[in-house]
């Protein structure tokens, strides 16, 4: 009998024979006695119950806070509420297991607890039917450092952070208060841990569904799909347990930077199966092709010659695209942009964003290819070329380039002409046009030449006037004496420039009828002189001078004069003296 049913049974059995037959001494007698009882009960049941074990006790009292639980021990023992999780259990007379915690604390009472009982029960079950690798289910309950701590049926589990799920997890919060199965990973008997895995469970079936889905998935069918990762060459989408690549230009048929301009992550979309690699477990997904493409019969409604209009949608060193319809991209190059503009940079003509007409050129469906023109919405200044500067015409014109083999002119805006380099003069032997024109100069020239096709026209100067090597013979008849000045100075003679521009070349042999050392002992640069033509060639247009053969001669003219006047003075010293 318990302290607690002895003393009722003494308050009882007062109650019956009343308060008069109540002697207080036989009370306490016989509570010494039961006592006495009481305690050799006990030292045998403590022989046989020690702290750790679980025991079968009685439900006796219920408090708010406390159920009290009879063992069959000394007393009995509290065990919070809180520790009942099934509140069906709690009446009085249920029979409980409990965990004796310790068979007597400081205040007298035995320590016992219902969930150590429940955990210890779940231990051994758990070490009986489950091993590393079993599944359960669990109930996550709470976070901690580095993961959760799931309730497997009344055990605590570890579930790390790595663990939790197979995809990015924004926060763990999410999960606590959750059901989920779980695999044991990790059994450690001595310390009594328990890890356990959700992502492993996760992978098998993802593992599973992949499986199935590459034997059901075929090309053309169409799927939904999660967006998972971005990146710059396409998206990867989730199709309920496989992956799939959504390439970026199987996104849309119009032009775009980047994916994300189409999707972002978390993105629920439809797309069409293009390809299934089974044994590489790869499949490739189209977006645009669930629409129908723009290109078919692009021939057909843009010809050659079709006036178009859109928006300029990109600016590229060799020109500009320009959107005329979703999908659909032409390219405007340079060279058709400005009949009358040497256009090198797009920018110089159109803006990104700009809203321009163009006319179709040409159309490649097969290369998916327009290629347009803007310069064709004006008049080409070429088409009247030939009437305008026809061969033998006469203009002014500016000198907008200089080149080694000539100089480019303007005549009008768009309309360029060439005068080469050996057209510039008769006379001169020109290196470098720079030594006879310079950029910016209006100059009179002759049209020569014009070649509509290849948008050519050739100018020159010196046809402006005559060819001074076409009369050289009368004009410096060989043996007739020039003068003229001293351009340059050679070893092997002097270059002199005469009246009428054309230069003459006097050989050092020809340049004295003295003796000297160098040619700069007889002439300098800038000297004017007085020479003889030798020679005349005028295929290589060249003149052979001598001032020599001028020196001779003008010396024997003047002897000859000086012997004429000293005969003449003697005739005049014999009339005087027949006078006298």
């Amino acid at each position: 009998m318990s302290k607690h049913e002895a003393t009722k049974w003494v308050e009882d059995e007062s109650k019956i024979l009343g308060e008069d037959n109540y002697n207080e001494t036989e009370a306490k007698e016989f509570q010494k006695l039961l006592d006495a009882r009481e305690t050799k009960s006990l030292q045998g049941s403590l022989t046989s119950f020690s702290a750790g074990q679980i025991l079968t006790g009685t439900i006796v009292e219920i408090t708010k806070d406390f159920i009290v639980v009879d063992v069959g021990l000394k007393s009995e023992g509290l065990i919070p509420a809180g520790e009942f999780t099934n509140s069906d259990e709690i009446e009085l007379g249920n029979q409980v297991e409990v965990y004796l915690d310790n068979t007597e604390a400081e205040s007298g009472q035995i320590l016992l607890s219902r969930e150590k009982a429940r955990k210890q029960r779940q231990w051994e079950y758990i070490l009986e039917h489950c091993e590393e690798g079993s599944i359960i289910e669990g109930k996550v309950t709470r976070k901690v450092k580095g993961g959760l701590m799931v309730d497997i049926g009344g055990m605590d589990a570890f579930l790390p952070g790595s663990q939790i799920d197979n995809k990015r997890i924004k926060t763990i919060d999410e999960y606590i208060g959750k059901n989920f199965d779980v695999k044991i990973l990790k059994i450690n008997i001595e310390r009594k841990n328990i890890v356990v895995s959700r992502r492993e469970i996760l992978e098998d079936e993802r593992v599973c569904k992949k499986a199935e889905l590459l034997e059901d998935i075929k090309a053309g069918d169409i799927r939904k799909g999660i967006v998972k990762n971005i990146t710059d060459f396409g998206v990867f989408l989730d199709l309920d347990g496989i992956d799939g690549l959504l390439h970026i230009t199987d996104m849309t048929w119009k032009r775009i930077k980047h994916p994300s301009e189409i999707v972002a992550l978390g993105d629920e979309i439809e797309v069409m199966i293009l390809h299934v690699d089974k044994e590489k477990g790869r499949v490739a997904l189209g977006l645009k092709q669930k629409d129908a493409n723009p290109w078919d019969e692009i021939e057909q409604r843009y010809p050659p010659g079709t006036r178009v209009r859109g928006k300029i949608v990109n600016l590229v060193a060799y020109g500009a695209f320009i959107e005329i319809e979703p999908g659909i991209e032409g390219l405007i190059h340079v060279s058709e942009m400005s009949w009358v503009k040497n256009v090198t940079d797009p920018s110089q003509i159109v803006n990104k964003g700009d809203e321009v007409e163009a006319i179709v050129l040409s159309v490649q469906k097969e290369e998916g290819k327009i290629s347009l023109g803007i310069k064709q919405m004006d008049r080409n200044p070429w088409e009247d070329v030939e009437n305008n500067y026809p061969e033998g015409k006469k203009v002014t014109v500016e000198i907008r380039n200089l080149t080694n083999y000539g100089a480019f002119v303007e005549l009008e805006p768009g309309v360029d002409g060439l005068i080469h380099i050996s057209d510039l003069s008769w006379i001169k032997k020109v290196s470098h046009p720079s030594e006879v024109l310079k950029k910016g100069d209006k100059v009179d020239a002759v049209i020569l030449s014009v070649d509509k096709e290849s948008k050519k026209i050739t100018l020159g100067i010196k046809q402006l006037t005559e060819n001074p090597w076409e009369t050289i013979e009368k004009t410096m008849p060989i043996g007739s004496v020039v003068s003229g000045i001293v351009t340059k100075i050679t070893a092997f003679g002097a270059f002199v420039e005469l009246d009428n521009g054309i230069e003459g070349l006097v050989h050092v042999t020809e340049l004295s009828d003295q003796a000297f050392g160098k040619v700069e002992d007889v002439v300098s640069v800038g000297n004017p002189v007085q020479a003889k033509v030798l020679k005349i060639d005028r295929e290589h247009k060249r003149i052979s001078l001598s001032i020599k053969e001028f020196l001779v001669e003008t010396n024997d003219h003047n002897a000859d004069d000086i012997v004429v006047s000293s005969y003449e003075d003697e005739d005049e010293d014999e009339e005087d003296e027949d006078q006298n």
